[in-house]
């Protein structure tokens, strides 16, 4: 393999690199550091322990008027002018694209995010239409910055229901327009943009929300459930294994998991499979025992199961 020279010398002293980088984290604390920032950032927390936005005056002003876009502003002339001079550095903020989509995190708290988006149009445009929406458990603030669009608000009538209605509204987006929306029943569906919309968007996932609903454009059939919890999907992940393992041991422990009230109904039925594959027996008397508590959401799935297995496996009326 041929290597440049300058890339050779590269590699041998990362004092470039490592010079470059410090100057760009400067950029990055000098910004973090300005009096708005500060106070931005502590109402940023404050609004992911649950307060509402208009308690948090500073994060609430950039998503009126024109001082979002100054604040970003001060953030994005002197970073621009840092990776001119320091090409070797990278922006030390988590950031991510796809082609169409591209975004750079701001800000973080727990669950509460605060990032720049920017659609590029002409790259959505050679996209397919997706025939599905999706419809996750977010509060959305978006305010555009720069660059035009035509969307729809999707809103849907019963979020998780096997069939929904979905209605749309259409609107447009310029510089200085505010969407503020619940992601468990509504969603923007950008139709085209013109040239690259760029906004700043604050998104909190809701105390109760860990699912992610896809619903059919056409006909409003769900389609999927995701979990929007990482430590749920962990959680289910783990389940599904111990069931492909087929450690029996574990049964216990699902059947237990699937008995807890507090726990998400997905990871509960997921748990309630598992333990019905390693421990039938036992499986099927927390089957039972879930199908007649009526105060649990899943008994009408559970009913529905325990008969369907009886059918299946007569055998099974004795353990019940």
């Amino acid at each position: 393999m041929q290597c440049h020279p300058d890339i050779a010398a590269l590699r041998q002293d990362d004092s470039p690199q490592r010079a470059a980088q410090s100057a760009l984290n400067a950029v990055q604390e000098a910004w973090a550091e300005q009096a708005q920032s500060r106070a931005v950032f502590a109402d940023l927390a404050l609004y992911a322990d649950g307060r509402p936005l208009a308690d948090c005056p500073a994060l609430a002003g950039l998503f009126a008027g024109a001082a979002g876009l100054a604040w970003v502003k001060a953030w994005v002339g002197p970073m621009l002018r840092g990776l001119g001079s320091h090409p070797l550095g990278h922006i030390p903020m988590r950031h991510f694209t796809n082609g169409v989509l591209s975004s750079l995190l701001l800000g973080r708290s727990g669950e509460t995010t605060l990032a720049i988006v920017a659609v590029d149009g002409a790259c959505l445009a050679r996209q397919a239409a997706s025939p599905s929406v999706s419809f996750a458990p977010l509060d959305c603030h978006e305010c555009v910055l720069a660059g035009s669009a035509t969307a729809q608000i999707i809103a849907c009538a019963a979020p998780g229901s096997p069939q929904t209605e979905l209605t749309r509204t259409e609107i447009d987006l310029r510089p200085g327009a505010m969407i503020a929306s619940d992601g468990a029943r509504q969603a923007l569906r950008l139709a085209a943009v013109d040239g690259v919309l760029v906004s700043l968007r604050l998104q909190r996932r809701q105390p109760q929300g860990h699912v992610t609903h896809e619903y059919d454009l056409a006909g409003g059939r769900l389609l999927h459930r995701a979990a929007g919890a990482m430590r749920e999907s962990r959680h289910a992940l783990m389940a599904n294994l111990l069931g492909r393992m087929r450690r029996r041991d574990a049964a216990p422990v699902l059947a237990a998991i699937a008995a807890q009230m507090p726990a998400s109904d997905d990871l509960r039925w997921q748990a309630l499979r598992e333990t019905l594959g390693l421990d039938t027996a036992r499986g099927f008397r927390l089957l039972c025992a879930m199908a007649g508590c009526e105060g649990d959401a899943l008994a009408p799935a559970a009913r529905a199961l325990r008969g369907q297995l009886l059918d299946q496996y007569p055998m099974l009326a004795e353990i019940a």
